[in-house]
């Protein structure tokens, strides 16, 4: 031994040459000494184990993995079984060689399955029953026990020989002493604490009592990391339901509540209100939402299928998320990359479409007489033509005063009475709503009140909508001012969390009245029931609301209806309020949002519109609303799955209004005929040739309009016939998601420069012939869905194979693509307008096949590949000219998921280099002029206004200059140099820096690491007053992080140490350690 001794010092001294070796030699020392047990073994074995601390601590973990590698587990663990089955373990060696086990343990993966092999688990477990009032020992075993219970299985063991009941024997009320030990059974106890065993007997109320024990009695602030340990506890028990169950049950959601209002009220402990309002948030209840059943309100039966043959669950669990984009995603088969233009139906199928393009047909014989009505044009209903048959009137266009003063009629009676397009609803009250538009209207642009009602009649919806929305009758202008982003308070999910848990505290306080339902035929809450509460209404075009309940006398839970024949997609609302009292806050929860994360969370806000402030002149719709937030609350969904809120607060501005409220600004089905109608009646036919027609019926009967715009030629002269039968095609499509309603705006600004005297849109006219289809999902807009059709599925999902029955809208669009390919003009360009509900800015997603396979990591040699780059033409025009786009968003990756969408199946079936998807964000910008400033209908319609502009510039060597068309367009055509200050950001950055707050409070983590183990673990090897360190410790709240070897004991490490230690240049020049 003496030998082995000296070795050891004299091995020691040159440590630094070969590190690796030395581990496994001493390993092999180890297994020895330990192994016979002599007495006179102990100071080599601390020496050994003092090296082994000095050597894993000075370095990184890799030390310690390559000790592990080599065994250094499993001689430790052999180790301390000989030693502590002896007659009279030594813990002058044990404790040691348990600290040093819990730091090298905590880096092995495998160190539950080691100690088992070992019997190591049930020894430690020995000790720890053996030495209970010994808290240094205690410590230690606990330390040990926490490492190897990172196996499942080891855990299972402590539990079954009572682990459990061990541990939490060591947990004392309240204490000046042994703070570290409490401190340390603690964090032990969160590894059992979530089992039957632990509710079963009792412990969940046990440990409430002992954290409102150490709450109230901690006056100085001293044992804050106890308190934490005791939340921790607690939540570790919240990730079962029999835990959450027990926690509620023993009145857990109240302490918690008491005790974190007060720590709010201290400073200083921050640290304990976070996790205490995750707890309760965790522990509130789950309830399912308060309906009759989760499937929509409306049904519609399809070609085919029985009315209620429908998935209940369809596209809740099988959506396709629009967040994030993942390598896998990427398409990678060349073959599926490869441009396509093989139709999926026979040139007799595609004759069909001829009618499409009358431009190619018409002789232009009148140029010089007011243009007539070309055969092919389908006028479906004239302006002032018969009304639909009468539909079933609402019960509010009833009861019609005839004789009232204009000057006495109050806002809410004018909407009540005079807003029906029925012929029940017409009669006998044109001549007042005459004289109110007289007195109240203002002129807005594309815009006539009469003609919305007219056009509205004809419009058919599922429920037989007779009412009209005022905002949607009246018209809207955007305000003078543009509106900056909401500023997030702080702590405003907190806030929201506390009142809601007042629900369940505090039950006495809650109302929870039903005012509004759309599921109930018979009467609701009128305002001679409830005089107290608002008033709800959305049985309009494009309406949804399904539910309104009054939770306190000013907040109310709102429930959106789904998409007809589905039970999913709840996102887009649109409803009137009255009633409201001004300047009092109202609360808004929308309870059954299915997106987790939405631009709600990063400065966006509703809409509002009053219908006062329309009559004063200012009919606006406005962003509004504050403290808002998008978080998980507890109504769930068949138990699989949990509805997000979105809670929001609006101060209304005058008493009695009539106001709405919406998601994004709204633009029905009704607003876009009108709209089309008034800009056919603008355009001069003698430049512009503007023809509406009929592209294909709806499911439910409504027309799908398709527009072509471009110019007239100058005369019938075979130059200039020719001239425009050879303009090449673009095609513009819109709204198929019903719920992006910014892409129809940003629609409306593109038709409404196509058909303006500017000198830019009168270029493009002469330089194209542009095919506009602005609403491909006309019933999912009509019926108020978010992002389906009828049929509950996703239209942009069905491109490419769709349904003749189904999905008509995309099937002819679909073949009046494969039409102009089969005649040779297959568009230049093709856009889909959509809106985007998680980004900033405006921008595009289009194909290309080399990127794509760039982005993947494919093998393919991509510089064999040819590929026209023009593709990236119209994003840099863009990012020179729009304010509002960002050309760093745009992405040009064709991703499997994405397969059977338009922009995909147009750019590789009909062979269109330039098919682009076009997003617009509902928030607003993050770059440029706009940054921080949300987008309103202004900044959308220019957005549609220079998409048109740039495409200028791909036929800037075939358009005639003039000097009118070089001023209005000399940066769009690059002819200065001049810098704009809306350059897009020159890097790629995340689309939102953190939130402020969590979004979603995740179930609980171990807070613990390796350094804060290893800090821990040395600190309970120090030879000062426990008590005294204990009070340290719990003042500062934690340690210095640091690894630095604390294993032997004060009496022996001293002489130990001047033995061991290597000084610098000591062997053979060496540097130090390796690591």
């Amino acid at each position: 031994m003496h030998c082995k001794s000296l070795w050891i010092k004299t091995s020691a001294k040159c440590i630094n040459v070969n590190v690796k070796y030395m581990y496994v030699e001493l390993l092999s020392v180890l297994h020895f000494l330990f192994s016979f047990q002599n007495a006179g073994d102990k100071e080599n074995m601390l020496n050994i184990l003092n090296v082994l601390d000095e050597l894993l601590s000075a370095g990184t973990d890799r030390r310690i993995h390559h000790m592990i590698s080599k065994g250094g587990s499993e001689a430790l663990l052999t180790a301390l079984v000989n030693s502590a089955r002896s007659f009279t373990p030594n813990y002058t060696i044990l404790l040691p060689l348990l600290h040093l086990l819990a730091k090298v343990g905590y880096r092995d993966r495998q160190i539950g399955l080691k100690a088992q092999k070992a019997d190591a688990v049930l020894v430690v477990l020995g000790l720890l029953r053996q030495n209970t009032e010994n808290s240094r020992r205690a410590a230690a075993c606990l330390w040990v026990l926490r490492v190897f219970c990172s196996s499942v299985t080891t855990a299972n063991l402590l539990g079954k020989n009572r682990g459990l009941d061990v541990v939490f024997k060591l947990i004392s009320p309240h204490s000046t002493k042994h703070l570290r030990t409490v401190n340390s059974v603690l964090q032990r106890f969160q590894i059992y604490v979530n089992c039957r065993t632990a509710v079963a007997k009792g412990y969940i109320a046990d440990l409430l009592k002992l954290y409102e024990d150490w709450h109230n009695n901690d006056v100085n602030l001293k044992n804050i990391p106890i308190r934490r340990a005791l939340l921790h506890c607690l939540q570790c028990a919240a990730n079962s339901a029999v835990g959450r169950d027990a926690l509620v049950a023993e009145g857990g959601i109240s302490l918690l509540f008491q005790t974190t209002q007060t720590c709010l009220t201290m400073k200083g402990l921050e640290s304990l209100v976070e996790p205490a309002i995750q707890l309760m948030r965790k522990c509130n209840p789950k309830v399912p939402l308060p309906l009759t059943s989760d499937k929509s309100v409306f049904s519609f039966p399809l070609p085919g299928q029985p009315v209620d043959d429908w998935d209940a669950d369809l596209g809740l669990y099988g959506k396709v998320c629009n967040c994030c984009l993942s390598e896998d995603d990427l398409e990678t088969d060349v073959n599926k990359l490869r441009p396509q233009p093989e139709p999926d139906r026979t040139l007799e199928q595609l004759g069909q479409y001829v009618r499409l393009c009358p431009e190619l047909h018409h002789d232009f014989q009148d140029l010089d007489s007011s243009s007539e009505v070309d055969e092919s044009s389908d006028d479906d209903s004239t302006l002032e033509g018969d009304l639909n048959d009468e539909t079933q009137s609402d019960q509010r266009g009833s009861d019609l005063p005839s004789d009232r003063d204009e000057h006495h009629l109050h806002t809410s009676d004018f909407h009540k009475h005079y807003l029906n397009c029925s012929r029940r609803g017409q009669k006998g009250h044109s001549s007042m709503v005459d004289r109110l538009l007289e007195k109240y209207g203002i002129c807005i642009p594309n815009h006539d009140p009469r003609l919305y009602a007219a056009t509205a009649a004809n419009t058919k919806s599922i429920a037989g909508y007779s009412i009209l929305a005022f905002p949607d009758f009246w018209g809207h202008l955007p305000p003078q001012e543009q509106e900056p982003m909401a500023k997030r308070p702080p702590h405003v999910q907190r806030k929201k969390v506390f009142e809601d848990i007042q629900r369940l505290i505090c039950p006495e306080d809650i109302i929870n009245k039903v005012i509004f339902d759309m599921d109930d035929h018979s009467p609701q809450c009128t305002p001679d029931m409830c005089p107290s509460s608002l008033h709800f209404f959305s049985k309009f075009e494009s309406g949804n609301l399904r539910k309104a309940i009054q939770i306190r006398s000013h907040e109310y839970d709102l429930i959106l209806n789904a998409d007809v024949n589905s039970s999913a997609f709840c996102q887009w609302f649109y409803f009137e309020v009255s009633g409201m009292v001004a300047g009092v806050p109202y609360r808004f929860n929308i309870i059954n949002c299915e997106k987790g994360n939405s631009q709600y969370n990063y400065g966006m806000q509703p809409v509002l519109y009053s219908v006062r402030d329309a009559l004063e002149g200012r009919p606006h719709w406005v962003r509004t609303g504050s403290e808002i937030s998008l978080h998980i609350y507890s109504h769930i969904l068949h138990s699989a799955f949990s509805f997000y809120t979105l809670t929001f607060t609006v101060m209304f501005h005058h008493d009695d209004d009539v106001c709405y409220l919406a998601y994004h600004y709204p633009y029905t089905y009704t607003t876009l005929q009108t709209h089309l109608k008034m800009l056919e009646k603008s355009v001069d036919p003698q430049k512009v040739f503007f023809r509406q027609q009929n592209l294909c019926d709806t499911l439910a009967g409504n027309s799908c309009s398709l527009v072509t715009i471009t110019a007239c030629p100058t005369s019938r002269a075979w130059k200039h016939l020719p001239q425009l039968r050879n303009r090449p095609c673009v095609v513009l499509t819109a709204r198929v998601h019903p719920g992006e309603s910014n892409a129809s705006w940003v629609l409306k600004g593109t038709l409404e420069f196509l058909c303006s005297s500017d000198p830019v849109a009168e270029s493009l006219r002469e330089a194209y012939i542009f095919k506009i289809i602005p609403m491909l999902n006309p019933d999912g807009v009509i019926n108020g869905n978010n992002r389906c059709s009828l049929t509950a599925e996703d239209l942009n999902r069905q491109w490419l194979m769709p349904d003749p029955n189904l999905s008509p809208t995309i099937y002819h669009t679909k073949g009046f693509l494969y039409y102009l390919n089969s005649i040779g003009r297959t568009p230049l360009v093709f856009c889909d307008y959509h809106g985007h509900s998680r980004k900033k800015n405006v921008f595009l997603y289009g194909c290309s096949m080399k990127e794509t396979l760039w982005q993947s990591g494919s093998p393919i040699n991509t510089a064999s590949l040819k590929e026209d780059p023009g593709y990236r033409t119209l994003a840099k025009t863009l990012d020179r000219i729009a304010p509002a786009f960002s050309f760093n968003n745009c992405n040009y990756l064709v991703e499997k998921s994405r397969a059977s969408t338009a922009r995909v199946v147009v750019w590789r079936e009909i062979g269109v280099l330039r098919s682009y998807t076009m997003e617009s964000t509902y928030n607003g910008c993050n770059q440029g002029i706009y940054k921080g400033l949300q987008t309103g209908t202004r900044e959308l319609e220019e957005m549609g206004m220079k998409f048109s502009q740039s495409l200028l510039t791909l036929r800037r060597n075939a358009i005639h200059y003039n000097s009118r068309l070089i001023h209005h367009a000399s940066a769009l055509l690059d002819l200065d140099d001049r810098l704009l200050d809306h350059k897009s950001n020159n890097c790629f950055e995340d689309d939102e820096p953190p939130c402020m707050e969590e979004i979603e409070y995740s179930s609980c983590s171990d807070p613990f690491g390796a350094n804060e183990l290893d800090t821990e673990v040395n600190g309970n090897t120090s030879s000062e007053e426990e008590d005294e360190e204990d009070a340290d410790i719990c003042r500062d709240g934690k340690q210095r992080n640091n690894r630095k070897s604390h294993l032997v004991p004060h009496y022996l490490k001293q002489d130990a140490l001047e033995t061991l230690t290597i000084k610098s240049g000591q062997c053979n020049g060496s540097n130090g350690y390796l690591y």
